[in-house]
């Protein structure tokens, strides 16, 4: 894990600092670890005793600090998958889950507004099927129904 057959680079590795146990929290009051473990501090505490370290692949799995490292046979075929499937995603939907996933944790007044209030103003009332001729923000108290473009959705 880390390392592709053949090449001739160190294999991938990560590590902690203290940047990650405190010195940036999120809008949630807690750091990115912190909101990753979610009721698991001892999860936190085990990564905080790794700081400064590099952690290789399967330690990075083992401590919950990467979501996937596969094994060098896999690799191709699971990266393919992987692009495969997101590419089946439609753009906003995308947009949609990363504004979800980016303010994870306890929510606050801020994570509202910057991570649900933001991504919907900058996504979908920009969209022409809000703003476009027929779009539901120019049609709105005229009495006139609008007319979506369903392609986008």
């Amino acid at each position: 894990i880390g390392q592709r057959e053949g090449d001739n680079k160190p294999p991938a590795a990560i590590m902690l600092s203290e940047a990650n146990f405190g010195l940036y929290p999120m809008g949630n009051g807690l750091t990115r670890l912190q909101t990753r473990f979610l009721g698991e501090p001892e999860s936190v505490e085990k990564a905080k005793a790794k700081q400064c370290e590099k952690i290789e692949g399967e330690d990075a799995v083992e401590l919950g600090l990467v979501t996937f490292a596969y094994e060098n046979f896999d690799w191709d075929d699971e990266i393919r998958v992987m692009l495969e499937e997101r590419a089946s995603y439609s753009p906003d939907a995308l947009t949609g889950m990363e504004a979800n996933i980016r303010f994870a944790g306890p929510e606050t007044m801020e994570t509202k507004i910057f991570g649900r209030l933001t991504a919907w103003q900058n996504w979908i009332f920009q969209r022409p099927n809000a703003t476009g001729p027929e779009g539901a923000l120019k049609l709105y108290g005229t009495g006139r129904q609008s007319k979506y473009d369903r392609r986008r959705a």
